[in-house]
């Protein structure tokens, strides 16, 4: 509503829709939103995030936490974090098996060979994200937003899916509660633009009530 203006050119009424802005007090709120919940979650998932962290280095070799180049809010470049899910040197293997798959736009395999035994089991429960939740309090991140994207596929965006940058990338989101990794590129996209044009404080505790529901039944999880 607020971005619908009516505006006379060249003697015509033309409807215009304005470019989603994000200021002002619902922008406080949003942070304050992200800092306090990312900071409460930390404090009692406190156990968990050890329990994992100890399980990751005692069955694979490698480090516990896998930090990759991600693209934030207005194009930034942040260091996103996760626990380790794959085996040592998973990135040598990933140009093989695109080519293996002609997946190369957000690849993702049911069955990637990359994975540990217990990567799965972290995959399938989202707990090899619970890391994610330092770049939320570091504010790099917000708890709910637009799937964080790859360096690469932001080289190949079109103008319209810049827009997915108006706002900070979520742990959670629209495509958390959809289908996860079952979602094809083009569908991912359509999600990640409806949240930026439609976003709300209230929306994002409905995403977050729901991705509790898509965790627990570990749809579209691998």
């Amino acid at each position: 509503g607020p971005r619908v203006h009516i505006r006379p050119v060249a003697g015509l009424p033309l409807l215009h829709v304005e470019k989603p802005a994000y200021r002002g007090a619902s922008r406080w709120a949003k942070g304050t939103l992200d800092r306090v919940g990312a900071s409460a979650l930390i404090a009692v998932g406190s156990p968990i995030l050890l329990v994992v962290a100890i399980a990751v280095k005692l069955t694979s070799r490698g480090s516990v936490f896998f930090v990759q180049e991600r693209v934030g809010r207005d194009g930034e470049v942040f260091k996103m974090i996760k626990f380790r899910t794959m085996v040592h040197g998973a990135d040598a293997m990933l140009e093989e098996l695109k080519a293996d798959t002609g997946n190369l736009m957000m690849f993702k395999m049911r069955n990637d060979p990359r994975v540990t035994p217990l990567g799965r089991t972290l995959r399938r429960f989202s707990l090899d994200e619970l890391p994610q939740l330092f770049n939320v309090v570091k504010g790099d991140m917000s708890l709910v937003g637009p799937r964080p994207p790859l360096v690469s596929e932001v080289s190949v965006y079109a103008a319209d899916a810049r827009r997915r940058l108006l706002v900070r990338p979520g742990i959670t989101g629209p495509w958390q509660i959809s289908g996860r990794s079952d979602l094809n590129w083009e569908e991912t996209m359509r999600l990640d633009l409806y949240y930026v044009e439609n976003w709300s404080i209230v929306g994002d505790l409905l995403i977050l009530w729901k991705t509790l529901r898509a965790v627990v039944s570990s749809t579209g999880a691998y």
